[in-house]
This record gives C-alpha cells, sequence and structure tokens, in this order.
C-alpha cells in the first residue's frame, strides 16, 4: 500500500532531496514584528537575517497547526495514500508532537506513523531521507519505524551559538544555569539530552576549540562502532566557517561522508546568527 512521508521545514531538507523521495514539507510560520510568514515559501533568509540585526523587537515562531497537517493528511488519501509516516522537530523544543500524538488517535483517514526527531535541522532530515529511500525501496512503515529508532539513537550532536541571548529570550535552553556567569567572548557548547531538550554542556574562547573539541568526540564514536560515519556540518548565515569546517573535516576523517545544511528562520530565532555545528551518526544510505 502507498505510503506518504511527511515532516517540516525545521528539517531543512534540499529541493532535490523532496523531490527525490516524494517528502510533503510543512511550513512552520516566523513572526516578524506583526507580520507572518511561511518558513521557506515566504521567508529568506537575507531578509530574516536583516530583521533581526536591524529591528529591536526579536522574531518568534509558531509551529504548524493541527488543521494544516489535517488538510496535508487529507490531501495525501485523495491521493492514494493510506499510510502516513510523519517526522517533525524535537518535542523537547516544542509541543508539536504532543498534539500531533493526540490528532492521531482519532485519524481514521489513514493509518499514520508519527515520530519523534528529538533533535533538529540535519538530524531530523536525515530519519526523513531514511524513511523515502526505504519507502523508494518498498519497505511499510511496520519495517521502517525500528530502523528510524535505530537511526536516531546512534545521532551525535555538538553546537556553539554566538551568544546565549536568543536561546535565553525563547526559553529553549534547559540548564541555562550551566553556562551563567562571565559571558562575555566565550561560545557555549550545546547539544539535544536523550528527551529532545537542548542543554549546556560547556563553553569555549574560539570556534576553533569548538570545532576541535567535536573532532575529539567524532574520534571517539569511530573508535567504538562498525558503521559508516555520516556527519553534517551545520550553519546559521556562516558559509565561509562551514566551508573551511567541511574540509578541515574530510581531511581529518576520510572515511567519513560529510555534508552541509544550513539553519533557517524557524531554528535560527532560538539559535541567532553565526551558530555553528555538527550531527554525526550512522549513515543512512547504508541502511537496508
Amino acid at each position: 500500500m502507498p505510503t506518504a512521508i511527511v515532516t517540516d521545514t525545521a528539517s531543512y531538507l534540499t529541493p532535490e532531496q523532496i523531490e527525490e523521495f516524494n517528502i510533503r514539507v510543512l511550513p512552520i510560520t516566523v513572526i516578524l514584528g506583526n507580520k507572518q510568514y511561511k518558513e521557506t515559501e515566504e521567508l529568506g533568509l537575507d531578509k530574516f537575517y536583516d530583521y533581526l540585526n536591524t529591528e529591536e523587537e526579536l522574531p518568534t515562531t509558531s509551529q504548524v497547526s493541527m488543521g494544516q497537517i489535517e488538510e496535508a493528511y487529507d490531501d495525501l488519501v485523495s491521493k492514494g495514500y493510506d499510510k502516513i509516516i510523519s517526522i517533525h522537530l524535537s518535542s523537547g523544543i516544542t509541543s508539536f508532537m504532543d498534539n500531533l500524538r493526540m490528532f492521531c488517535k482519532d485519524y481514521d483517514k489513514a493509518e499514520t506513523f508519527p515520530f519523534d526527531s528529538l533533535v533538529a535541522s540535519a538530524g531530523e532530515a536525515n530519519l526523513v531521507l531514511l524513511a523515502g529511500k526505504l519507502v523508494k525501496e518498498g519497505q511499510e512503515p511496520e519495517e521502517i519505524m525500528p530502523k528510524l529508532l535505530n537511526l536516531r539513537e546512534t545521532m551525535e550532536v555538538r553546537f556553539a551559538v554566538d551568544n546565549l541571548k536568543h536561546l535565553m529570550r525563547t526559553g529553549r535552553l534547559s540548564n541555562r544555569s550551566a553556562v551563567i556567569g562571565n559571558l562575555l567572548n566565550i561560545k557555549p557548547m550545546l547539544t539535544f539530552d536523550e528527551e529532545g531538550k537542548i542543554i549546556a554542556i560547556g563553553k569555549e574562547r574560539t570556534m576553533k576549540r569548538v570545532f576541535k573539541l567535536m573532532c575529539e568526540k567524532i574520534q571517539e564514536t569511530l573508535d567504538t562502532v562498525d558503521y559508516k560515519v555520516h556527519a553534517t556540518i551545520i550553519d546559521a548565515n556562516n558559509q565561509e566557517l562551514s566551508d573551511a569546517w567541511t574540509k578541515e573535516l574530510e581531511e581529518k576523517f576520510p572515511q567519513i561522508r560529510v555534508t552541509q545544511s544550513s539553519l533557517g528562520p524557524a531554528i535560527s530565532v532560538h539559535t541567532g546568527e553565526k551558530t555553528m555545528g555538527i550531527i554525526w551518526q550512522e549513515d543512512w544510505q547504508t541502511i537496508k
């Protein structure tokens, strides 16, 4: 039976990936002052960062509504899909997944399989891409869901924000006391915990030091696993440093597949500009 894949714009899939695996992507709403924009569709990075850097009123976001979900699901059903795998932004930073699970209990037009990525950006995208790949190969959701769990369990995330003001303001940092104190000229090191919440795990003076520590953690992973590793460099309007990190990572770890992903407005609202990170895990392309 046909299976559809649904996600949100916080996965930051490329147009090519969306087309290859026929992914339905629902936009998160970004609010700039008194205007609302659908991420990706109506709000580009240049406009967003220009607002972020020039306006006093900081932007906010509004999660995908259950009305949007119902409309998308109904449309997929009308196209002949009777099973829907829905992979979304971490429940640790939004209530969306709780609402989705409640909605899916009552939705009876198709069999639904909601999945909490417990992360955002490339971590969410890799789960979506794995689901898309396996559906394309003819696998059913009942086979795919355990493989999504396994992939999620291999995930490691490290990122550093240029400053903490956005995470502090939006309340997305769960253990803010860990890095409160002398915040001048430091780069807070962050990750997602097992509940999908953003937590601070340290602080460094420079992005160069941050990258060194991330590489040490990647080496620890490589020393203990027997699968192919995929690493994604993530940046928030910091392409030059992303390119430099990519080049260095490929030189340090030639056995790793390295890709890049940029954070869009819905996540940069919370992290701010110039955020850098790396997500690494089992390479979804190798999973059968």
